[in-house]
C-alpha cells in the first residue's frame, strides 16, 4: 500500500495532520463548495428524470426516449477516463471547471431543444461534464484531505443526495406543471455559480497542479482509445438490449467486441477474478451499484402495475432510502469502525442482497406494500456502508499520481456494471412479457409477476457475489 505523503497534494504525513474536521477553518469553504456541487448533480439526476417523459412527448421523441438516458451514460464513460488522466497530469481544477461548464451547457442545450435529436445531444454533453466532474472531485479529496478525514467527506457526499432525492422529484414536478419542463433544465446551471465561487479558490490553493511538476504531461493515447471503445461498445449493447429483434445481435456482438478488451485495459489487472486489494475494491463497487440500482429502477414500475399505486406513492415508497443511505455512510466514517471496515462491507452487501430479494414479495397480494419501503431502507443502509467505503479504500490504496486513473476505474466499474445489468434485466423483463425495456413504461398486457422476478432474483444473487468479494479487500 502506497503512503500518501506528498506535501504538494495537501496530504499531511502521520504526525503532521492539522487539527479540525471537514468543516474546520482549513477545509470549510472547500467542503461546502464540493458538497454543494454533489447536491446539484444529485438534484439534476432526480429532477430531470421527472421532467423527461413530458419533454419526450412534447418533442415527439417517445420512441427515442431511452437514448436520452444512454447518451448521458455513454459519453460519461469516456469523460471519466479523460478526467482521470487530466487530473493526474495537471491537477483536478481544469477538468472540474471544464466538466461543470459542459454539464451546464448540456442542460441549456436540452432545455432549449426544439427536436428530440438536439435534446439527446444535450444529454450527451451533460454526460461529458458529469463524468469529468465526479472523477475530478475524487482527486480533490485525495489531495486536499488527509486520510483521517476522507471517510467523513465521503459521508458528506452521500448526505448531499438526501435532500435532492426527496425534494427533487416534487420540485421538478411542480416546475414542469406550472412553468414547463424546459425550466427544469434551464434553471439548474444558475445554481452552480455559488458552489463554484466557494470551491474553486480553495481547490486552486489546496489541490491544483501536477503531482510531479517535472513529469511529462501528455495524455496516454492508448487509454483514450480504450475509453472510446468502452463508450461505443456500451452504447451498442444498450441499443441491442432495447431493440430485441434478431438483427439486434449484430450491434450486440460488435458492442461486446469493443467493450470487453477496453474494460480489461481500463480496470485494474485482476478485477474480473477478484484479486485481493484494489481490483476487488473496484469490482465490489460495480457489483453493488449495478445490482442495487438496476433492481431499484423496476421497483416503482412493479408497485404501479402490480399493486395499483400511483406513480407519486410508488416513488415515495423509496424516499426513506436517502436517509438510511446517508446513515450508512455516517456509520462507516466513524473512527471506531475503521478496524472492522471489511466486516462492515460484507454486512452491507448482505443487506443489499436481502433487500433486493425481499422486494418482489409484494407480487403476492397478501404481502403489505410497506414491506418494500422497509426492505429498501435496509438496502440503502447497506449501500451507504459499501459505496462510501469503496471510495475511501480506493484513495487509501492509490498513490497521489494514480488517484485520477484509479478513481476513473472505480466510476467506470460503477457505471458499466449498472448499464450492463440494467440492459440484461430489461431484456429478460421484456422477453417474459413485462413490456417496456428497462422499466420506462408499464406493460399494456396486465400482470407479469414472473417478468419482475426475473429481474430481482438475479440481482439479489449478484449482491451475494458482492458479499464474497468484500472478503477479499485485504483491509483487515
Amino acid at each position: 500500500m502506497t503512503a500518501l505523503k506528498s506535501s504538494r497534494t495537501g496530504i499531511s504525513t502521520a504526525g503532521q495532520q492539522k487539527p479540525g474536521g471537514v468543516l474546520g477553518r482549513e477545509h470549510r469553504a472547500l467542503s461546502v463548495g464540493i458538497v454543494s456541487v454533489v447536491m446539484l448533480i444529485a438534484f439534476e439526476a432526480t429532477a430531470v428524470g421527472t421532467a423527461m417523459p413530458v419533454a419526450a412527448r412534447e418533442l415527439h421523441g417517445v420512441p427515442l426516449y431511452a437514448f436520452a438516458f444512454s447518451a448521458y451514460f455513454t459519453t460519461s464513460l469516456f469523460a471519466m477516463v479523460l478526467s482521470g488522466q487530466w487530473s493526474d497530469r495537471a491537477g483536478p481544477l481544469a477538468p472540474l471547471t471544464g466538466g461543470i461548464t459542459a454539464f451546464g451547457a448540456g442542460l441549456l442545450m436540452s432545455g432549449t431543444a426544439g427536436v428530440m435529436w438536439l435534446f439527446i445531444l444535450g444529454r450527451a454533453v451533460q454526460g461529458l461534464g458529469g463524468g469529468m466532474v465526479i472523477v475530478a472531485l475524487y482527486v480533490v479529496v485525495s489531495r486536499a484531505y488527509e486520510e483521517r478525514l476522507r471517510p467523513a467527506i465521503m459521508a458528506a457526499f452521500a448526505a448531499g443526495w438526501v435532500i435532492p432525492s426527496i425534494v427533487g422529484p416534487l420540485a421538478a414536478g411542480t416546475v414542469t406543471e406550472r412553468l414547463g419542463w424546459r425550466w427544469v433544465f434551464i434553471g439548474i446551471p444558475v445554481l452552480v455559480v455559488l458552489p463554484l465561487a466557494l470551491a474553486l479558490p480553495a481547490i486552486r490553493r489546496m489541490a491544483s497542479g501536477p503531482t510531479d511538476p517535472e513529469a511529462p504531461a501528455p495524455f496516454d493515447g492508448r487509454r483514450i482509445r480504450l475509453a472510446l471503445g468502452i463508450s461505443l461498445g456500451a452504447g451498442l449493447l444498450q441499443y441491442a438490449g432495447q431493440d430485441l429483434r434478431p438483427l439486434s445481435l449484430v450491434p450486440a456482438v460488435a458492442g461486446a467486441a469493443l467493450l470487453v478488451p477496453a474494460a480489461l485495459g481500463l480496470l485494474p489487472r485482476g478485477t474480473y477474478r477478484a484479486a485481493r486489494g484494489l481490483p476487488s475494491v473496484v469490482l465490489l463497487r460495480g457489483l453493488a451499484a449495478g445490482a442495487f440500482i438496476s433492481a431499484e429502477s423496476f421497483v416503482p414500475l412493479m408497485l404501479v402495475t402490480e399493486r395499483g399505486l400511483s406513480p407519486t406513492m410508488a416513488g415515495l415508497s423509496l424516499a426513506v432510502g436517502g436517509a438510511t443511505w446517508a446513515l450508512g455512510s455516517y456509520i462507516q466514517s466513524r473512527p471506531r469502525v475503521e478496524p472492522y471496515r471489511e466486516r462492515l462491507m460484507v454486512l452491507g452487501m448482505l443487506l443489499v442482497a436481502a433487500a433486493i430479494a425481499t422486494a418482489p414479495s409484494v407480487l403476492i397480494h397478501s404481502v403489505p406494500v410497506w414491506i418494500v419501503g422497509v426492505a429498501w431502507g435496509f438496502g440503502c443502509l447497506g449501500m451507504g456502508m459499501v459505496i462510501a467505503s469503496t471510495s475511501v479504500l480506493l484513495l487509501k490504496l492509490s498513490a497521489p499520481e494514480e488517484a485520477g486513473a484509479n478513481s476513473a476505474a472505480l466510476q467506470i466499474s460503477d457505471g458499466l456494471t449498472n448499464a450492463l445489468l440494467l440492459t440484461g434485466g430489461g431484456a429478460a423483463f421484456a422477453a417474459l412479457g413485462g413490456g417496456a425495456v428497462a422499466g420506462h413504461a408499464a406493460s399494456a398486457g396486465g400482470s407479469h409477476p414472473v417478468a419482475f422476478a426475473a429481474v430481482f432474483l438475479p440481482m439479489a444473487a449478484v449482491g451475494l457475489v458482492g458479499a464474497w468479494v468484500a472478503t477479499r479487500l485485504g483491509v483487515r
